[in-house]
């Protein structure tokens, strides 16, 4: 049997933990930061653990992570 391919966007934007949930980076910083309030751009640092529903998606873009 082949290997199964690994989505190469999945890989670059979501990392699994050792307990198998999904890390992904905080949304909306890329840009547009004069709109948000300072408690916005203070919130959104860092990481955070995906949603379960969200999760099980990115898993099967990533059979081997």
């Amino acid at each position: 049997m082949p290997k199964m391919k690994t989505k190469s966007s999945a890989k670059k934007r979501f990392k699994i933990t050792a307990t198998g949930k999904v890390k992904v980076q905080q949304a909306g910083k890329q840009h547009g930061m004069i709109k948000r309030s300072n408690k916005f751009i203070r919130q959104a640092r860092g990481t955070t653990v995906m949603s379960p529903p969200d999760a099980r998606i990115v898993k099967k873009f990533m059979p081997y992570g």
